[in-house]
């Protein structure tokens, strides 16, 4: 039994709620960064070409993500 304990409904559903609320924090973080920044982030990175500003978006991707999975863990 102790194999399928995730396959509990309640167990189900608090990892997609979790999971739910993670995506939503994170894509928040990111619009927020995106504000602050003088520049549209989206346009210079795809338009532009800029994979300076994509690694350092990426590293601000991953810290996020971090964050947000230690927070629900």
């Amino acid at each position: 039994m102790n194999g399928i304990e995730w396959l509990r409904p309640a167990a189900l559903f608090g990892s997609l709620l979790y999971a739910l609320i993670g995506v939503v924090v994170f894509w928040v973080c990111f619009i927020i960064v995106d504000k602050l920044t003088p520049y549209d982030l989206w346009a210079e990175i795809v338009e532009k070409q800029n994979k300076a500003l994509a690694m350092v978006v990426a590293a601000m991707c991953l810290g996020i993500s971090i964050i947000v999975a230690a927070a629900i863990h």
